[in-house]
């Protein structure tokens, strides 16, 4: 039987809370250490937002890593 429903909307985006991606969905963490976002620092996850992290990790093209939190999710 194959399977036909909708594709599956991303739950991550920019504007999550990093807190909450760590919280809600700790695989992602290894995707993130991977690009260079940190997202865990004295054992606490960072503040703001996971748009913010990306920025401040210099990150210009977010599509593959924002593909690879929403697969790892």
């Amino acid at each position: 039987m194959q399977w036909k429903g909708k594709r599956r909307k991303n739950v991550i985006d920019k504007d999550i809370y990093v807190e909450d991606l760590v919280k809600d969905h700790p695989q992602t963490v290894p995707v993130l250490t991977r690009y260079g976002v940190i997202c865990i620092q004295c054992g606490e996850p960072v503040w703001g937002t996971l748009g913010e992290a990306i920025e401040r990790a210099g990150i210009d093209d977010k599509s593959d890593l924002m593909e690879e939190l929403n697969r790892a999710s």
